[in-house]
C-alpha cells in the first residue's frame, strides 16, 4: 500500500453540487474504433476518442504491429483525434496490455493475423485477470499459444492467417472474450461461428456495442439467441470515420455527486440511443431517488434529499457497481446488489474491495455468492485504498464529498480512463460558486 502521506484528500462539497460536467469519450467504444479500424480496408479517422491509460494502450499496441496511427488533433475535454493507416501486420513485438482488459482480450486475435511471434504481458494484477477460455478457443482455430495457465504472460506465434471456423468459448468471466473474438474474425479464413456454453453471459451490452460498430463496418453477425451463438462470414472490413461517444459509465461518479449532495449535474452530449452500458445509470439513479431528465442538451440528475436504496441486479452493467454501491452506503434504507459474482475478476475483486472500503469508511457492507448487501450507517472518514483501480478511486470521492476526511491512496490510478479526475471534480466543486 502506499505512503499514507500520498493519499489524496476527497473534498467535501460545501453545499449542493451545481455544474455541467463534460465527460470524455468512451473507453470502450474507443478501443473497439481502433482495432476495427486497424483491420479496415482503407484510411480512417477515429475522432473525440478517449486519450487514457488504456486507450493509449492500445493505439501503441497497434503500432507496434505495424498500424499507423497518427494524433491529428484534441480538445479541451481529453479527447484526441487519431487517423489510422491499415498496414501489413507484423509481429516479433512485445505489447504492454497495462491492466486494461480491452487490450489483453481484443489484441490476441489481431496478433493472431499478424506473421511473427507476439508477447504480452502487463500489470502484477493483469496477471491475475482471466484469459484461458479465448486462448483455448483460439487454439481450436489452429492458432499457436503460449501462455501461463490461461493466464499473462503469453505468446501468440502469428502466420498472418486464422482458419476460423466453429468454436465454443465458456464467456461467463467476461464478455470480452466474445468481443475480442467477433472483431477479428471476419478478417478469419472462414470467419467464425461462435457458440457460448456457460450458464451465464455478463455485460451484454457491450456485446451489442460490438455487433453495432462491425454492422457499421459493413460486417453482419447473425445471433442465435437459443443457443447463444454468433456467426459471421469472411468479409473486408469498410474503412468508416467514426465520431465516439461520451464515456457514459465515466460519467457515474458525477451524476452520483448531485444524487449525493442533493445538487444538479448536467453531462452534455448524452445520447438518446446507445448500447453503452452507462446509459442504465438513468433507471438506477430514478429508482434511488433521483430526478433525472434526457434532454437535447444532455442528461441533468438532480438529486433527491435522501438517496434510496435498491435491490438490482448489476450482471449486465457491472462496471456500474463500484458507483452504485457508493450511493447505497450513503442511502437511508439497505440495498442489495445481486449478478456480479464475475466483479471477482475485473481490475481488481471488486466485491472484496467495496466491501472492504466501505466497512473502513464505517459502512455495513458484506459480500454474497453473487454481490453485495449494504445497510445504512453512520459513516466517517479514513484512508483507503484505490485498489489500483479506477472506479474505485472514484466510488470513494462520491463518499468524500458528504463524508469529512476521506483519503484515496494512489488516486492517480483514475488515469486508466479519465486523466484528469481530480481536476474535473474540483471545477465540478467550484462551478456553482
Amino acid at each position: 500500500m502506499s505512503d499514507v502521506t500520498d493519499a489524496w484528500p476527497a473534498p467535501t462539497a460545501p453545499g449542493p453540487v451545481s455544474a455541467t460536467v463534460a465527460v470524455p469519450g468512451s473507453k470502450s467504444a474507443t478501443n473497439r474504433a481502433l482495432v476495427l479500424a486497424a483491420l479496415a480496408d482503407g484510411p480512417s479517422t477515429v475522432s473525440a476518442a478517449l486519450a487514457a491509460r488504456d486507450t493509449r494502450l492500445m493505439a501503441q499496441a497497434l503500432t507496434s504491429l505495424g498500424v499507423d496511427i497518427r494524433e491529428v488533433g484534441t480538445d479541451g475535454v481529453g479527447n484526441v483525434d487519431w487517423q489510422v493507416t491499415p498496414g501489413p501486420l507484423h509481429g516479433d513485438v512485445s505489447i504492454d496490455v497495462g491492466l486494461a482488459g480491452t487490450v489483453m482480450r481484443f489484441l490476441p486475435p489481431v496478433a493472431a493475423l499478424a506473421i511473427g511471434s507476439v508477447d504480452f504481458d502487463g500489470d502484477p494484477r493483469a496477471r491475475e485477470r482471466p484469459l484461458g477460455p479465448m486462448l483455448d478457443a483460439l487454439r481450436a482455430l489452429s492458432v499457436a499459444v503460449t501462455d501461463t495457465g490461461g493466464f499473462l504472460p503469453l505468446r501468440i506465434e502469428g502466420t498472418g492467417a486464422v482458419r476460423g471456423g466453429a468454436v465454443e468459448i465458456d464467456a461467463s468471466a467476461s464478455s470480452q472474450f466474445v468481443s475480442g473474438l467477433l472483431l477479428s474474425a471476419a478478417r478469419f479464413d472462414e470467419g467464425l461461428t461462435l457458440t457460448h456454453t456457460g450458464r451465464d453471459l455478463p455485460s451484454q451490452p457491450h456485446i451489442a456495442m460490438t455487433l453495432q460498430m462491425l454492422g457499421e463496418h459493413g460486417v453482419h453477425v447473425d445471433f442465435d439467441a437459443d443457443t447463444a451463438t454468433w456467426s459471421l462470414a469472411p468479409t473486408a472490413l469498410r474503412a468508416v470515420d467514426r465520431r465516439i461517444e461520451p464515456d457514459l459509465s465515466n460519467a457515474g461518479p458525477f451524476l452520483a455527486a448531485a444524487m449525493a449532495t442533493a445538487g444538479t449535474v448536467t453531462i452534455p452530449g448524452w445520447p438518446r440511443h446507445t448500447t453503452q452500458a452507462g446509459d442504465d445509470l438513468r433507471g438506477l439513479l430514478a429508482e434511488m431517488g433521483g430526478h433525472v431528465d434526457l434532454h437535447a442538451d444532455g442528461l441533468t440528475v438532480t438529486g433527491p434529499g435522501a438517496v434510496r436504496g435498491i435491490d438490482v441486479d448489476l450482471g449486465q452493467v457491472g462496471e456500474l457497481t463500484p458507483v452504485i454501491a457508493a450511493l447505497a452506503a450513503l442511502a437511508a434504507t439497505p440495498s442489495r446488489l445481486r449478478g456480479i459474482a464475475h466483479l471477482r475478476g475485473h481490475e481488481t475483486d471488486r466485491l472484496a474491495a467495496l466491501a472492504e472500503m466501505l466497512t473502513a469508511l464505517g459502512g455495513s457492507a458484506r459480500e454474497t455468492d453473487d454481490g453485495l448487501a449494504i445497510e445504512p450507517s453512520t459513516l466517517h472518514g479514513a484512508t483507503v485504498s484505490s485498489y489500483g483501480d479506477h472506479r474505485m478511486a472514484t466510488a470513494a470521492a462520491v463518499i468524500g464529498l458528504v463524508v469529512p476526511g476521506v483519503r484515496i491512496l494512489d488516486i492517480g490510478t483514475t488515469a486508466k480512463t479519465l486523466p484528469d479526475f481530480t481536476g474535473m471534480w474540483q471545477r465540478m466543486l467550484t462551478a456553482g460558486a
